[in-house]
């Protein structure tokens, strides 16, 4: 199984980018999936989830202005981001869970110019 993010770019405040997960060897339809950023000099955060049962969760900062989501045929993850901040600067990762095992994108920057 892996895990390829990719999409992130420098953009301005209240732009919007969107992020893409190619998730080979996962079955989406099975598999929790979620997106994590990580700012310089501070942990890594959860952002998004989407369960096997298509259910999204958001950590209260990004709702109403991220969606994650998913083409299980294609075996893509998602995540669109409008209305970008400062405070969003980060690294984003994808995380997927398959057979009880956590797995980790790359990672991709996403830095917001204000």
């Amino acid at each position: 199984v892996q895990l390829q993010a990719s999409g992130g770019g420098l953009v301005q405040a209240g732009g919007s980018l969107r992020l893409s997960c190619a998730a080979s060897g996962f079955i989406l339809s099975a598999a929790p999936m979620g997106w994590y950023r990580q700012a310089p000099g501070k942990e890594r955060e959860f952002v998004a989830r989407i369960a096997s049962s298509g259910e999204a969760n958001y950590v209260d900062s990004v709702k109403g202005r991220f969606t994650i989501s998913r083409d299980i045929r294609k075996k893509m993850l998602y995540l669109q981001m409008a209305d970008l901040k400062p405070e969003d600067t980060a690294v984003y990762y994808c995380k997927g869970n398959s057979r009880g095992h956590d797995y980790w994108g790359q990672g991709t920057q996403v830095t917001v110019s204000s």
